[in-house]
């Protein structure tokens, strides 16, 4: 019988790293796949949890919030595409033209979650290339609505979610909880609640953390 791994993914559709980071997990998941099973959540965090339904100007944000150039951001911009091109995640060659509010997102998420964790990772799918690769507009809710019902899941359930409150509890609390653990950057990728690994890694720093976890792993869990 082969171990399982738990799998939390933490992270945040507005994220570009995190879009990078999950694609190379599933190239280590799937280089491991004769050799261990996982279980893979995707848990919840915002970049900018204040983003009003408008949204803003991507270039003005990011210059806004990290200081960045025009010039400097077309740099980063193709670093990300091509790392995204190596694990099978096309940008659009654009980049982002507006950062949006994704807390609907997330609620979405976890509603899947609790559905099938099959539709949860189709999903996150679907969101992270709505948002990077088509550069569609978050604040409208038949954009979320689509990517539900392309996973696989109702989308007039989708649609009854977002025009409530429901889950909006469920996913601060979580939210909460790994900030709580010290989690303030993304992607965050824990294993067996106890193993971190940070950042939108290479497949090979996936394959040789998650390897090397199995073989420290009690041998009657193995």
């Amino acid at each position: 019988m082969k171990p399982t791994l738990k799998i939390d993914f933490v992270s945040d559709v507005a994220c570009p790293w995190c879009a990078v980071g999950l694609g190379a997990l599933q190239q280590a998941l799937q280089r491991t796949q004769d050799d261990f099973d996982v279980t893979l959540h995707f848990q919840p965090f915002e970049l900018n949890p204040a983003m009003g339904p408008e949204g803003q100007d991507a270039s003005e944000h990011l210059t806004e919030k990290y200081g960045s150039t025009p010039e400097q951001q077309v740099q980063i911009r193709e670093r990300i595409r091509a790392r995204g091109a190596e694990v099978g995640f096309t940008f659009n060659p654009q980049g982002r033209a507006r950062v949006w509010n994704t807390f609907d997102a997330h609620r979405l998420l976890h509603w899947a979650g609790l559905e099938d964790a099959a539709k949860q990772l189709a999903l996150k799918q679907a969101l992270l290339q709505a948002y990077h690769g088509r550069s569609e507009n978050f604040s409208e809710s038949q954009v979320l609505v689509a990517c539900a019902a392309s996973a696989g899941l109702d989308g007039a359930r989708a649609q009854a979610i977002l025009d409530s409150d429901e889950f909006a509890l469920d996913v601060r609390e979580r939210e909460h909880l790994y900030q709580r653990s010290g989690i303030h950057s993304v992607p965050a990728v824990i294993i067996n609640d106890q193993h971190l690994i940070s950042g939108g890694q290479p497949a090979e720093v996936f394959e040789q953390a998650l390897r090397e976890i199995v073989a420290e792993m009690p041998f009657q869990l193995r």
